[in-house]
């Protein structure tokens, strides 16, 4: 698939992905559907994916990125709640976290805590005020966003002074080999094994596209950059078996109490 490169100055993830959708006016109608429709599907295919660690590996990387008891915590791009989930039991409160997501069919197939605060909504524009929020995760929904600079930017904005970022992606490898034995396995062999699995015939579309956005997705150097131009200080990455990858930043300025 050949993908255009991102338009200089435009901070989409990627270039509209063809063998998808058209133009990047078509990308969000396109996502909604397709997790809409898929949502029954998603975390049965996801822990096939994970070989079952993915709880304990999210658990690990919001620690990482400082979660602590108490904070009240915004999980973007929330779908099934599968970050969220941790952050409820590391915060000890899940009427602390609130995740917003703009596929409902996501939020409605997941198993959160009744006392969790689900909303509708898009990185780009996030329905709350500002300093509101102690610490901001993202899981594997950095590929999905319009515009990257004005996602980012939002985060800065939602978050208290002091409070912290961590966006989880995965990544390619640096390996040739590496970046074969991800593809076949994401593109080829997780397809293939959701046609036994799923209950709908169009999952295994989101699990090529999945590995097609991780492919088409603008290098990790040019997402530290981004975050720093909105404003994020202390912006890092944590690499995990050479294809995690989490994102790290904190807003500037002291802790605020509420």
């Amino acid at each position: 698939m050949k993908t255009p490169e991102p338009t200089p100055g435009v901070h989409a993830p990627h270039g509209p992905l063809t063998d998808y959708y058209q133009t990047e006016q078509d990308r969000q109608a396109y996502l909604r559907k397709i997790f809409d429709n898929t949502a029954a599907d998603y975390d049965r295919i996801e822990a096939m994916l994970a070989w079952g660690s993915g709880s304990r590996y999210r658990r690990q990387a919001l620690v990482r990125g400082g979660l602590k008891a108490g904070m009240k915590v915004l999980d973007v791009g929330v779908g099934t709640g599968l970050v969220a989930a941790q952050a409820c039991i590391l915060t000890g409160n899940p009427a602390l976290v609130t995740g917003v997501d703009p596929s409902p069919g996501m939020m409605a197939a997941s198993k959160l805590p009744k006392t969790m605060v689900l909303l509708e909504g898009r990185a780009e524009s996030l329905p709350f005020p500002d300093n509101h929020f102690d610490f901001l995760s993202m899981g594997y929904a950095l590929r999905h966003i319009s515009d990257l600079g004005v996602a980012f930017a939002e985060f800065e904005r939602v978050l208290k002074p002091g409070g912290r970022l961590c966006i989880l992606e995965i990544t390619q490898a640096k390996s040739r080999f590496g970046r074969w034995l991800l593809k076949s396995y994401m593109r080829g062999v997780i397809p293939l094994l959701t046609r036994f699995v799923s209950r709908r015939k169009d999952t295994a579309t989101i699990w090529r596209y999945y590995w097609d956005s991780i492919e088409a997705c603008v290098p990790p150097e040019q997402v530290m950059a981004t975050l720093s131009a909105a404003g994020l200080m202390q912006v890092k990455r944590h690499l995990e078996v050479g294809v995690f990858s989490e994102y790290q930043a904190i807003k500037t300025g002291p802790a605020q109490a509420d």
